[in-house]
Order: structure tokens, then sequence, then C-alpha cells
């Protein structure tokens, strides 16, 4: 089951004595619950902190965040999210943490085969008792977005999550992403600098403004799933989202001298 997230006016500002630093500056608009969404703009442009805001893992200084109707104040359940790093506890093997959440929970004795199928799911079958410091980045990464799925969460919030992933693991896992979400009916916001990645996966992508960050503009994606990454219309996507942030290029004639 999805959620619908709205955001109203949201603002954040950090201050450190007496500096501050505006992250965002009055972003608002409405994510359709099952929808698919990346946030894409410049590095530093406040992404992180808007997924974050959502999660509850922030407080905007001025607006709010409602999940179907009620104001987020806090993290929830009904939230998951794959952090930029693993994150993973140390101490605790592969399974034990993807398992983590079902316990503090206390659901994981019914739920103990979801930890083994998404454990499956992300490829790492055959390093359930390993510590995360025995394996790659890469497979750190995966456990993490393992952890975030196995609770079925209404929306699930990923701060490129994928970025540590080779392109051809990183190709299959956003398909993995996309079956997750429509067996599940889950609610994804994405923050990416992979514009190839927010074309392939994303109904709408929210294109940001520098910080103070705003919404330059939001394009739906008006695709059918699969989508071929060589068809034109998708390269047209892609090349209407680098002319927005600036980035598309321009062809130089260059002389040449013998």
């Amino acid at each position: 089951m999805s959620a619908e997230i709205k955001l109203s006016n949201i603002t954040k500002i950090f201050s450190d004595g007496e500096k501050r630093v505006a992250a965002l500056n009055g972003v608002d608009f409405t994510i359709p619950a099952g929808s698919f969404v990346s946030l894409i703009g410049p590095s530093g442009c406040g992404k992180t902190t808007l997924l974050r805001c959502i999660a509850g893992l922030e407080t905007p200084t001025t607006g709010e965040v409602r999940v179907d109707g009620s104001k987020i104040t806090k993290p929830g359940s009904d939230r998951g999210f794959a952090f930029q790093q693993a994150n993973l506890f140390p101490w605790l093997t592969i399974r034990e943490n993807v398992a983590f959440g079902l316990k503090a929970r206390h659901i994981y004795k019914n739920r103990k085969s979801d930890v083994d199928d998404f454990i499956n799911l992300v490829g790492l079958k055959g390093f359930e008792k390993s510590y995360p410091h025995q394996l790659s980045g890469g497979m750190n990464q995966r456990a993490s977005l393992a952890r975030a799925l196995v609770g079925h969460p209404k929306i699930l919030l990923l701060d490129e999550p994928l970025g540590a992933l080779d392109a051809f693991t990183r190709m299959t896992m956003q398909d993995e992403i996309l079956r997750l979400k429509k067996e599940h009916d889950t609610t994804m916001v994405m923050v990416t600098h992979d514009v190839d990645e927010a074309v392939y996966l994303s109904d709408y992508v929210v294109i940001m403004s520098a910080r103070p960050s705003k919404v330059e503009k939001i394009i739906k994606v008006e695709l059918s799933h699969p989508r071929a990454r060589g068809q034109d219309v998708f390269l047209k996507y892609r090349t209407h989202i680098l002319e927005i942030l600036d980035y598309a290029g321009k062809v130089q004639e260059v002389e040449y001298a013998i």
C-alpha cells in the first residue's frame, strides 16, 4: 500500500553560531501515491535534506510535510530509508542487519522468510553470516537496500543507494526496484545525480535549483515500463533535463591547422 506525500512551502536553514546556511527555499509540490519520483539537481542543493524532511529525520524551518494528510514530525515505519552510505551495524551479521527493523517492531517472528527473500533479491545469498567489514562497499549497500525494503514501507526514500554498485549490477537493481514498487505498491522518492537513472525509473523528475533550492521544474515521464535506454523518446527526455540543468553542452566547430 502506497501513500501520498504533500510538501508545503518547505524551507530549511542550518545555523552554526553566527553562520546561517539556507538549504531549501519554499519547496512546494505533491507526490502522488504509488508514483516514483527522482530529485535531481546540482551537488549540495538540498536534495538529501528534503528527503530527510520527508523521513522525519530533519524538521523544516518553515512549512510542513504530510503523508496521507498526517503531519510528519518524526521517523516512522511507514517510511523506509536507504542511505547514501550503508550505515550497517558492524557487530551484526548481514542477516541480523536486514532483520534489525523487524525485530525492533516485534514482527520478526512472522516475517522471517522476508529477510531471506530480500537478501536473495539483492544478490547476497551465501553472505548472510558475514559481517560488514568482510564485504565490499557495494555489497554493504545492497544489504542496506534490503534492510529498507524488508519492512514493506508505504514510502521508500532512496539517497543514491545504487551509487557504489558497478554499472551492470546497478541496472539490474534498478529493474528490481521497479518490480518491488509494482508488487508492493510503494511510493518511491530517490535522490540521484544520474539523469539516465532518473528517466529510466521515474514517473516524475523534480529538477531542483542551486542552493537555497527551489523546484525549477517537474517533468512527467510519459513512457511505459520496461523502458529502452536507447529509445529516441528516452534520449529526448534525457537531453531536455540536461538542458534545464545547463549540462547539455554545445557542439563547437574546431579549426584544424596542419
